[in-house]
């Protein structure tokens, strides 16, 4: 009896186990298997909603809407009422024959055989150019002198296609502009030139031309006035010009034509592009126009007298940097002070000059109010002034400095301008 009672509730208790292992593991397989089921979901859905569907393509179709843009803008404006003035230059030059090859541009040949001109002509270069006036039966183009240089004959691709024969009226390297004529009769559009000086960086720009050549003929771009006074070398002797920094896209052939703000005003001629000489680097944004100031000043000038004289100092000079420290004691007797500015080499007789009393072995430091660095700021500073001006002039001589007014004259001829093209004549 005692046996039996004692069975009873152990026999209770395993009943209650089993009941409760049974529910856990039912638990488990029932979550286990919720679990399988969402995923199996999620993954049919993933599916279905990344196949292509199938069936008809009729439902694709589509159309174009109403252009919502405005189509009258201000640069829209700005370009149409200039971009028939705008023309593209070619450059025409003699084919040159060397032992029977023909070539641009050649003399002699490697073995030093003289070349003879064929009488043919070719286009050597393209660049752009903005007609500025008409007058009667002719009307006037402003370009770049680097887009005409050694021309042969040339021509201009109006902004209707019809090309005409063009007449060089004058060139100035030193500013690299350009002045041609052509017939009139089929301009119907001239240009205006704007105040350069009233320009602001951030105003908006056009630049218009033809970039690579005249296939891509009035080709606009536009940017913004990035700088209004950069200083840089420009023309063939490296003078030092004020120019206008855009990045405004301007490539080659865009040379010669106009920078134009949104009123349809030029106030800039497009002359180059700023790149770099580090392999594998480029520069993109940086291109330069000559200011309309300067460039209406340089058109008169031209179009009175077919050139620009310019006043010349008339001495051979080196930069006073290019002058060992101990030449600039021993032969110079400088202050120590003293480490910028041009030496003078040579004085040209009869030039101002020696008129003014300079000698060789003389240290330029200033003309005017312009502090001399180098021969290039001694030119830029004495193409400020006239032919007929006065200007004083501060130099060192054997170690003390010195002040004298000179009398500025002109250049005696463009070939001694260019033999002086290092020392700043």
């Amino acid at each position: 009896m005692r046996n039996s009672d004692q069975e009873g509730p152990h026999r209770s208790n395993r009943f209650w186990f089993k009941v409760a292992g049974v529910g856990l593991l039912a638990g488990l397989i029932g979550g286990g298997v919720a679990v399988g089921v969402g995923s199996a979901i999620q993954h049919h859905e993933a599916v279905v909603s990344t196949r292509v569907p199938s069936g008809s393509n009729k439902s694709g179709g589509t159309k174009v809407n109403k252009n919502k843009a405005d189509l009258n803008g201000e640069a829209t404006k700005a370009y149409n009422s200039v971009q028939e003035a705008v023309v593209s230059v070619i450059n025409k030059q003699n084919v040159q024959q060397n032992n029977g090859i023909m070539g641009m541009f050649g003399s002699t040949s490697q073995d030093g055989s003289s070349s003879s001109s064929s009488g043919k002509l070719e286009t050597a270069s393209e660049g752009s150019g903005v007609i500025y006036k008409k007058s009667g039966n002719t009307a006037y183009i402003v370009t770049n002198n680097h887009v005409v240089k050694g021309s042969s004959a040339l021509q201009v691709i109006m902004s209707n296609g019809k090309k005409v024969n063009a007449q060089l009226v004058g060139t100035d390297s030193a500013t690299d502009l350009a002045v041609l004529k052509i017939n009139a009769a089929n301009v119907t559009t001239v240009a205006q030139f704007g105040n350069s000086n009233s320009i602001t960086a951030g105003q908006d720009v056009l630049a218009i031309g033809s970039p690579m050549g005249s296939e891509y003929a009035n080709t606009v771009t536009k940017g913004i006035v990035s700088a209004k006074n950069r200083t840089l070398k420009a023309g063939t002797d490296g003078t030092l010009t004020s120019v206008i920094q855009t990045d405004a896209a301007i490539n080659a052939g865009n040379s010669g034509g106009p920078l134009i703000n949104l009123a349809g005003q030029v106030i800039g001629i497009n002359s180059m592009k700023l790149s770099s000489d580090n392999e594998g680097s480029s520069v993109e944004g940086m291109g330069f126009a000559i200011p309309s100031n300067e460039v209406v000043s340089i058109i008169n000038q031209l179009i009175k007298n077919g050139k620009i004289e310019r006043p010349a100092l008339g001495i051979g000079m080196v930069d006073l940097s290019n002058v060992t420290t101990d030449q600039q004691q021993s032969v110079l007797k400088l202050p120590s002070s003293v480490t910028k500015g041009v030496v003078v080499m040579q004085v040209n007789s009869g030039s101002a000059a020696a008129s003014a009393g300079l000698k060789q072995y003389d240290v330029i430091t200033q003309l005017g109010d312009k502090k001399i660095t180098n021969a290039s700021t001694l030119k830029a500073a004495l193409y400020k002034y006239k032919v007929g001006d006065s200007a004083k002039i501060t130099y060192y001589r054997n170690g003390k400095q010195q002040t004298t007014t000179i009398h500025l004259t002109k250049a005696a001829t463009d070939s001694d301008s260019q033999s002086n093209q290092d020392d700043g004549q």
